[in-house]
Order: C-alpha cells, then structure tokens, then sequence
C-alpha cells in the first residue's frame, strides 16, 4: 500500500491537469490487449487507425517500456495544467537527457521480451526522436479527433473535485477516485499500489482524470513525476454511450427541443464542445441555446483550462426533474 501524509499546505497546492500522452499510451495499451479498459464497442472506433501502426518496431519499442503496474517516466512527462498539449509532451520527451532514457530502456529490456527491430529502436541514438515520431504518428491517427470530447469529460471531472475539496475538503474530493483510494486519519492510503510514499511536504498533489485509465488508478511519484495520482473521471461513461437520453416531450414543448435535451444533457458540466458533439448540434447553434438558458438561471457555467464548462443550476434540476 501507498500512502501520502497530507499537511495544511497540501491542501491550497494540490492541482488538476490532464495527460494526453498518457491517454494516447494506456490507448496503444489496450489496443494491443490484453489489458482492462473502456468497452469494445467504443474501442472499435480506433481499431482501424491501430492497424496502420500495428506492424511499426516503435509501437512494440513503445509497449515495452510498460509493464502492469508501471511505466518509463521518460516518455510520460508529468503534465503542468488543464491546457497541457500533445506537442508539450512530445516537446518534453524530445528534451529528456538521453542517460536518463537509457537507463529506464535498460531496466524495461531485463523484464520484457521484444523483439530484434524494437531493441533496435531501443539502443538508436536518436531513439528520442523516433518514439516522440512515432507518438505524433499514432495521435495524429488515433486521437486528434476524439480529443476534445475527452478532454471536455476530464475538465467536468475537475470542476466537480475542486468544488468539493473547497466544500468539503479531501475526504468528498477524493470519494469516487477509485475503490482503492481513501481518505484516513490525516492521509491518502491507496490500496493495491506499491511505489513512493511519505509526506506531500507542503507541495500539494498532482490530480489527473483520465479516461482511459478506467476503472483503474496509477500513482506517480518518482523524478519527473511529482507526487500524482491518475484517476478515472466523472462521466466517462457518456463517451461510451451510443446517444444521450431523450428529453421528456412536456420539457421540450415548453423550452424546445434542443434546449430541453441540453438541459438533460448538463446533469453533469460540460463544454459547448462537447455537447454539440454528443448531441449531433452545431457548435454555434448550443452556443446560442445555452445562452437563452444561462439568462432564464437553468444553468451556470464556470471556467476550466480552455474551455467554459455549463452546468444546470438547482431551478434547472428542478425542473429537468419534474418534466422527466
């Protein structure tokens, strides 16, 4: 088990960021199977653009460096904030001393078979460049245009938690982290972990959503890393959802149609983003529709990283609830 002891400091410096690299790895992971994630039906949107990579050395090069319950950290740059990029992260890879990078491909090599064209990936002098080529390759095909809903879903995620650690400290801010983590007698115990411990000594923890990390959790705490905890977020479920719930037809004949199915749609923030794209709607067209509904006091929005995030106020909840 794992442990983080928490101080009063901790509290006002703990901060949220996302992780496309992240992402875009445990994606490479469960693709290549087996490994738990997100339903096969919503896996079967990329099992196409895998294909393409499939028989390139780098994405064995790539899965090597990766184990069950742990990862290189030099081609995982711990993200800085909620607008954190892929060109970031390929940028941080591309910097990292090549030392530092040989002596985690070593210890990887030890524990893992692979086969003659990876390791020769491996042992390149520019194997840098040909991994963080070979990511850019692999988001270029595979993420670049699930990202900004999956974004969106990370960052209603993060209006949720620091809501509650304001409100309710860490106890409510980390309920529903994971079955593994809890809150008790002044720290975070994270069952079923083994890695870095001890005190967070003044300098906060680093929170990170993820969807495709689901239903699991990783903690990080080793240089580069600080000390992290990566999460499934709040609501991933609606990113597996073959369409959204129908608004009742009383909510719909009083507001409209498509402001009615917003309202339902906002039991939960979301971005403008990505309720145009779940709800099939142009993206100007919701930006109207939440107008009218922010002037009407059905919804509040609030900002995170990039993005305005809309939630339904409690007269919104009163009245998505008394129509369904």
């Amino acid at each position: 088990m794992v442990r983080f002891e928490v101080g009063a400091e901790d509290l006002v410096r703990t901060r949220f960021a996302v992780s496309p690299i992240f992402e875009l790895q445990s994606l490479l992971r469960v693709l290549a199977g087996p490994a738990p994630g997100p339903p096969a039906s919503w896996l079967a949107n990329f099992r196409s653009g895998f294909d393409q990579l499939r028989d390139d050395p780098c994405l064995a090069a790539v899965l090597a460096l990766k184990t069950a319950r742990s990862g290189a950290n030099f081609y995982a740059p711990p993200p800085r904030g909620m607008a954190q990029t892929i060109g970031e992260d390929l940028a941080a890879v591309r910097a990292v001393p090549l030392p530092v990078a040989r002596q985690e491909i070593d210890f990887y090599l030890t524990r893992r078979r692979v086969t003659a064209a990876a390791r020769t990936v491996l042992y390149a002098g520019d194997v840098l460049d040909r991994l963080a080529d070979f990511l850019a390759r692999a988001w270029s095909v595979l993420l670049a245009e699930q990202w900004p809903a999956m974004r969106a879903v990370c960052e209603r995620d993060v209006v949720h938690r620091a809501a509650e650690l304001g409100r309710a400290g860490w106890a409510a801010a980390l309920s529903g982290l994971g079955p593994k983590v809890r809150w008790r007698d002044g720290g975070i115990d994270l069952s079923g972990h083994t890695g870095t411990a001890g005190a967070l000594d003044g300098s906060g923890l680093l929170l990170v959503p993820s969807v495709l990390i689901w239903p699991g959790t990783a903690v990080f705490g080793d240089d580069p890393w600080p000390k992290a905890i990566v999460y499934p977020a709040r609501g991933v479920g609606t990113l597996f959802e073959p369409s959204p719930p129908a608004a009742p037809d009383a909510l719909a004949a009083l507001l409209g149609r498509s402001r009615a199915q917003l309202l339902i749609s906002l039991a939960e923030p979301a971005s403008t983003t990505q309720l145009a794209t779940v709800l099939g709607l142009a993206t100007g067209a919701v930006g109207d529709h939440l107008a009218v509904l922010h002037r009407a006091g059905l919804v509040s929005r609030a900002r995170a990283g990039r993005s305005v995030l809309y939630t339904r106020t409690p007269l919104g909840d009163a009245l998505a609830v008394a129509a369904a």
